[in-house]
């Protein structure tokens, strides 16, 4: 019998963060064009299609890729999907009108491009919410990017884990994920960003997530790259969610000594299995303080380069 990898690369961690800059893997497996040489059994790979109207505007480009994609490997052993693009806003409708050619696509990942070559808050997106509805077997979905990103409340039984990298992710979709029942959900990570690069979201859109009633197996909650992230940490303070973590992430945001004080005044931490703070703004004694209040827990605490201005907290990706 082949084994199947496991598409949720269930030992992933928030202290292994992915490359966004040239990152060749998804899902623990290695992306691959369709056309490349099958050295290795195709449900070993994550394999990248590409979305983006033609030169000659008559659509997207995605169904030519999907058909050779099958053509080449075939359905049954077609488990992930990268879709690459500078847009890939019809991805999501196109890949539900090949549910039924694509039984066993387990992972999918919107606007795999790494931002070296296109810049993060610029790749486009449409309504994501097609690729939850026509595979209720899925199992991971990704996004990159947040120009013109939309989500609606689903109700999905088998989604493991959840991420949007983003520059700014709008408040529609963080309510949207929210409301959304996910009782299988063990990985949720959100990139909250700037208001400048489409990021409107507000704490108040939060309250759905950090209630934890519609993630009963959630171990994992990564709230980042915010430009209000003491505000987050004060939330968490109390937020129900963090209960049943084993990690948690307020990374790659503008988290200070305010925010920490209010996290460490809170609920115990003990549980946890790591606390990522990695680009923060802490002063040295209160990254001390943090040690010592968790001697069991892993802590990252890498701070945010230093930058000639003001001084001013920022974010580790925006545009």
């Amino acid at each position: 019998m082949t084994h199947e990898p496991a598409v949720t690369d269930p030992g992933a961690t928030f202290l292994a963060d992915p490359d966004i800059y040239g990152g060749e893997h998804f899902a623990g497996l290695p992306v691959k064009p369709f056309d490349a040489a099958l050295c290795e059994p195709p449900e070993r790979v994550a394999w990248e299609v590409t979305d983006f109207d033609d030169l000659h505007g008559s659509g997207s480009v995605l169904p030519n890729g999907l058909d050779e994609l099958l053509g080449h490997v075939g359905p049954e052993r077609v488990r992930a999907l990268a879709v690459s693009g500078y847009s890939v806003a019809q991805a999501p409708e196109g890949l539900a009108r090949y549910a039924d050619r694509l039984p066993a696509l387990r992972a999918v990942f919107l606007g795999f491009m790494p931002t070296e070559m296109w810049e993060l808050s610029w790749i486009g997106h449409g309504d994501i919410t097609p690729v939850l509805e026509a595979y209720p077997l899925l199992e991971r979905l990704e996004v990159r990017g947040s120009e013109g990103l939309v989500m609606q409340p689903v109700v999905h039984d088998h989604l493991k884990v959840l991420r949007f990298e983003t520059g700014g992710l709008p408040g529609v979709v963080v309510r949207a994920v929210g409301a959304s029942s996910f009782p299988a959900l063990e990985h949720l990570e959100l990139w909250l960003g700037t208001a400048a690069y489409h990021g409107d979201n507000t704490l108040a859109d939060l309250d759905g997530v950090l209630s934890g009633s519609r993630l009963p197996a959630l171990k994992r909650l990564g709230l980042r790259n915010s430009e209000y992230q003491d505000d987050i940490a004060a939330a968490m303070a109390t937020a129900p969610v963090v209960a049943g973590l084993e990690e948690l992430s307020l990374g790659r945001g503008t988290l200070t000594d305010r925010g920490m004080e209010a996290l460490l005044a809170g609920q115990p931490l003990t549980h946890l299995r790591v606390l990522d703070l990695h680009h923060h703004f802490l002063s040295e004694p209160m990254a001390e303080r943090v040690r010592k209040a968790l001697p069991g827990v892993t802590v990252e605490l890498t701070r945010a380069p230093d930058l000639p201005g003001d001084g001013t907290p920022y974010i580790a990706e925006w545009e």
